[in-house]
């Protein structure tokens, strides 16, 4: 049986239940067993639709309240080398490069950091910056309020 993926992964895309045999459901809903479910799945990952399945951490409530986007001028002959370098670093959650709004706004590679004080933030930060020799102007923009976390829906 050929399972629509765009069908699959809707049907996932607000999470699988945290039990022995998470696919159940799945295969219940497009009639089918777990293992078509499973080799689906497979067939997603081999054909790089998928890379991976994760799990979304209510990081503040594990006390990470000191969340700050990290925004950079980068110049535009630097930006592939050190968004590579910068999304290779184990604290940086998310990096992506927009386009600068100027003359108000700079910044052209963004980076997200997590912690619980803001102090361990900033010598997380400093550490990179000295590391990777980033001389560059950046800001940080510190969270101060969470309205909305979840994972991306395409479906």
């Amino acid at each position: 049986m050929a399972i629509d993926s765009e069908k699959l992964i809707a049907a996932m895309q607000d999470g699988l239940p945290i039990c022995p045999h998470p696919y159940t459901n799945l295969a219940k809903q497009f009639a089918c067993t777990e293992q078509e479910i499973i080799s689906a799945i497979a067939e997603l990952k081999d054909t790089d639709v998928l890379n991976r399945f994760g799990v979304i951490v209510k990081h503040r409530r594990l006390g990470y309240n000191a969340n700050a986007m990290v925004v950079w001028n980068i110049d535009d002959e630097h930006i592939e080398r050190l968004g590579e370098k910068l999304a290779a670093e184990p604290s940086v959650t998310l990096c992506y490069q927009r386009p600068r709004n100027l003359p108000h706004w700079p910044y052209n590679l963004f980076t997200m950091l997590h912690g619980k004080e803001r102090s361990a933030v900033i010598r997380i930060l400093d550490d990179i910056r000295a590391r990777l020799s980033i001389d560059s102007d950046y800001d940080v923009l510190f969270s101060t309020r969470c309205f909305k976390q979840r994972g991306a829906r395409y479906f």
